[in-house]
């Protein structure tokens, strides 16, 4: 069986929620969609759907191989959307959904430039740090940090960021410094609201042990720059991305701490509803957000 056929079914599966619902969006049977999926999974030698009588759920690599085969199938779609539209002008209206903090600090400095490049296109951008429904809210695309995005919406990375575990010089003269992840407990740290292993920080040491360590905040906040305002004022240790410390870090206002030990990499993905058909407008945008990510300041400075 034609392995794009393969990963076609496999996607279709998850983005409708059953093999008949996928069955009817492919316009094949219900036995050939299931047959497709079968032979991908002995293929791969690893289950990715795991199967009830009354739901599926994807397995942690079925999670993983969702995402690289909607990223394939988005690059194909695009491509051939790219050859009909060759001579056509973007134009049209944009909702657009971001984090506070990213939107702030590394979209805002994008969207004139988009403008400038497509002068037919309008915006309009809605930061907020909680998730939205693209649907429901009306939005034709959101920048979305997490591990993995929701199977539901079709995903294209943009880049990366890691957690940065660190607190101020002042703090550490006070407080000592942690020399492992469970000193962590008796520290003072401020924690971000929306993290979303809540108040549980993870770590994986050189050894490849993981360490899960429950801290008590002393402070918490739905803002990543309130988080990173209480650390400079030496009030506890965060954990917050390289997008948001990287100047704190670089100017010495803020230290890293544990460098041993690996912390949470997120990526950073545009999010929007179907790959089918994509307006000209949003496939350039989408175009030009991966484009612009290519070297993102806060690796670039280093």
């Amino acid at each position: 069986m034609n392995k794009f056929q393969e990963m076609q079914a496999f996607t279709a599966v998850v983005d409708n929620g059953s093999f008949v619902a996928a069955a009817d969006a492919l316009k094949a049977s219900k036995a050939a969609v299931s047959r497709q999926v079968a032979d991908l999974e002995q293929r791969l030698g690893t289950r990715l759907l795991n199967r009830t009588t009354r739901k599926l759920s994807l397995t942690d690599e079925g999670q993983l191989f969702y995402i690289r085969c909607t990223d394939l199938l988005n690059g194909l779609a695009e491509a051939e959307s790219e050859l009909s539209q060759r001579s056509g002008e973007p134009s049209g209206h944009l909702r657009i959904n971001a984090p506070v903090t990213f939107g702030i600090s590394h979209l805002a400095p994008l969207w004139g430039r988009f403008l400038q490049q497509h002068p037919k296109v309008s915006m309009e951008v809605s930061l907020s740090d909680r998730t939205v429904d693209l649907v429901e809210d009306g939005f034709d695309l959101a920048v979305r940090i997490s591990r993995a995005p929701h199977p539901t919406f079709i995903a294209r990375k943009l880049t990366t960021t890691t957690m940065v575990l660190c607190a101020s010089p002042g703090y550490l003269k006070q407080h000592g410094t942690p020399e492992r992840p469970q000193d962590l407990a008796d520290h003072n740290v401020v924690s971000y609201t929306y993290w979303s292993s809540k108040d549980e920080w993870e770590f994986t040491g050189p050894g490849g042990k993981k360490d899960v360590v429950r801290t008590r905040p002393r402070l918490h906040a739905n803002s990543g720059d309130t988080c990173i305002a209480a650390a400079l004022q030496d009030q506890g240790i965060v954990m917050q991305p390289d997008f948001l410390v990287h100047d704190a870090l670089r100017d010495g206002r803020l230290v890293p701490l544990l460098e041993d030990y690996r912390t949470t990499e997120l990526g950073v993905y545009a999010i929007y509803t179907s790959r089918r058909q994509l307006p000209l407008k949003l496939r350039f945008l989408i175009d030009f957000l991966v484009d612009a990510f290519q070297n993102p300041v806060w690796r670039s400075e280093e």
